[in-house]
């Protein structure tokens, strides 16, 4: 499935930066080379969450698995450009299906285990998929189920368990070898969802070409070097798995330790014991390891390198790595779309501007020592016109062969979200530091995120409208040290009927299939919600009156 115009693809052809390889070449190749050296390693507490004990994989192993996956599938009939979708945590199956699903053309589509059949309706409807593969035992929850709970009109087709999965690769033979497909290296290799100020989730396809430039740009800032041992804590569905674990993974035939969903406990066994040289970790969690009580004590000094993101991350986290283990700290803006910008130690050396100088990549006449090519950033005012000067404020907009062709069968969303020019606008204001850097200063879109994850703000306020006994509602970010931030419900009462309560509220969206990292977790009674002349919610008077304890 081919998404990006034929102009667009001729440009970044013809200027080298994309080719021909697709990600599948360069698996094989890879787990050919270096058939005997460990490629996975289960987290250890696999059997608590999935009944199946953990499991370690070779990279002959994992590629064996490709290939017996792969023609399972396409014996059930997938066919090209098709999309998969699954549900999964960080098992060394998951890793699998994205290979074996692109090794005959399909797409792989990851779902976040939060999302329950809300989510999975709008996928399915979306997408047309006819197949699901999903945990049938993940906590005690069979993901199965959720699509007997869909709509008629969303019906999967085939639901597959992920131990079949592994039932499958025991034995390999049985389904023979899958045939051939031929694979454009400007094919969609995934399809991943985020949320913004849609009320439901988007799809955001990236091609074989897209990921390569975006992995050598990764590769290029972070000091990931061949066979190293990479901790991987954030889920692999969307930007951050994907694009700062798994292709790291692929490129350098490393040995990846997976962790999911979040066990601080078994986190710092693994940073310790599993002696990993790479790991991506939130800034909440730096600030809890620098203040652990047994710092001291702690050795992390076979860690090369550490990135983190979705919030700017403390100086105190970064000096204290620094100085405690010598680990250099990447901070990492991004989106699930592909844009990426990268503030590491080769072009932001000084540690107190690495928490919130991002470098202003394709600025006439400014060089950087990482040399990154074919990225354009520009700051965006309200009335279109591109700002310059040094404290100024606008939407940055973003163009680059890491780019997304746009959403998944959204030409309504496409039409506003791209200038004439190709350029994406992010929806994240950026301030103008100086001639060389910008800096994250707000969002334009109305979302929260917490612990990573995108939430629409008109999502929620869509909900819960409909319980009988909310007037009115709005859904604004509460700042959380740990999750970073979290879901407040702003609720107007209806007249004559009993005050709701958050217990109320989150068991009413529970029933309807909401994700449960969507639920509010603070309520606040409110005479009215604050709007403009045209409707629109005052999010800023609402996040003030909560600021002042009105």
């Amino acid at each position: 499935m081919i998404l990006h115009d034929q102009a667009l693809i001729r440009e970044y052809t013809q200027a080298g930066y994309w080719g021909q390889r697709t990600l599948i070449d360069e698996f094989r190749e890879q787990a050919s080379a270096h058939r005997d050296r460990l490629a996975v390693v289960d987290p250890p507490d696999r059997e608590q969450l999935l009944g199946t004990k953990p499991r370690e994989k070779t990279w002959a192993q994992i590629a064996g698995a490709v290939e017996a996956v792969a023609a399972r599938l396409q014996d059930m009939g997938l066919e090209k450009d098709e999309v998969v979708i699954f549900q999964a945590p960080n098992v060394w199956e998951l890793l699998v299906l994205y290979f074996a699903v692109g090794r005959i053309g399909g797409i792989p589509s990851p779902l976040p285990m939060q999302w329950r059949q809300h989510e999975l309706g709008h996928v399915a409807g979306t997408t047309g998929a006819r197949f699901y593969i999903a945990a049938d035992n993940f906590r005690g929850m069979n993901y199965l189920d959720l699509v007997d709970k869909l709509e008629d009109d969303h019906r999967i087709e085939h639901r597959i368990p992920l131990t079949r999965i592994s039932e499958w690769t025991d034995k390999p033979g049985d389904a023979g070898l899958p045939r051939d497909v031929v694979i454009d290296a400007n094919d969609v290799f995934t399809l991943c969802w985020t949320s913004g100020t849609e009320s439901l989730p988007k799809g955001t396809p990236l091609t074989h070409n897209n990921w390569f430039f975006q992995a050598d740009r990764v590769l290029g800032l972070v000091d990931v070097r061949d066979g190293d041992r990479l901790l991987c804590v954030a889920p692999v569905v969307n930007m951050t798995g994907v694009g700062a674990m798994l292709l790291p993974w692929v490129f350098k035939a490393a040995t990846l330790l997976l962790h999911h969903p979040l066990n601080m406990e078994l986190l710092l066994q693994q940073l310790t014991d599993a002696e990993p040289q790479y790991s991506i970790l939130v800034p909440a969690m730096l600030n809890m390891l620098v203040k652990l009580p047994n710092v001291d004590s702690l050795d992390l000094s076979h860690i090369r390198t550490v990135t983190t993101g979705s919030a700017p991350p403390s100086a105190f986290a970064l000096e204290e790595f620094k100085r405690r283990w010598g680990i250099e700290i990447t901070n990492l803006w991004g989106q699930n779309e592909g844009t990426a910008l990268v503030a590491g130690p080769h072009d932001v050396p000084e540690l107190n501007k690495r928490v919130d100088h991002m470098p202003w990549w394709g600025r006439e006449a400014v060089d950087w020592p990482s040399a990154i090519p074919g990225v354009r950033v520009k700051i965006v005012g309200d009335n279109g016109e591109s700002l310059t000067e040094p404290g100024a404020v606008g939407e940055l907009a973003y163009r680059g062969p890491n780019l997304f062709p746009g959403y998944f069968r959204r030409p309504d969303v496409n039409e506003k979200s791209f200038d004439k020019e190709g350029f994406f606008f992010t929806g994240d204001n950026f301030k103008i530091l100086d001639e060389r850097f910008v800096s994250f200063f707000d969002r334009k879109k109305d979302i929260i995120i917490r612990g990573g994850f995108n939430i629409s703000a008109a999502e929620i306020e869509n909900l819960a409208q409909a319980p009988p006994r909310v007037g009115d509602a709005a859904a604004i970010a509460v700042p959380d040290e740990v999750m970073g931030e979290k879901v407040c419900l702003c609720v107007v009462a209806k007249p004559g009927e009993q005050t709701p309560g958050l217990e109320d509220l989150t068991a009413w969206m529970r029933e309807q299939g909401v994700a449960s990292y969507k639920l509010p977790e603070y309520l606040r009674l409110v005479d009215t919600i604050p709007r403009n002349p045209v409707g629109k919610i005052l999010k800023r008077d609402l996040r003030q009156q909560g600021a002042d304890g009105s």
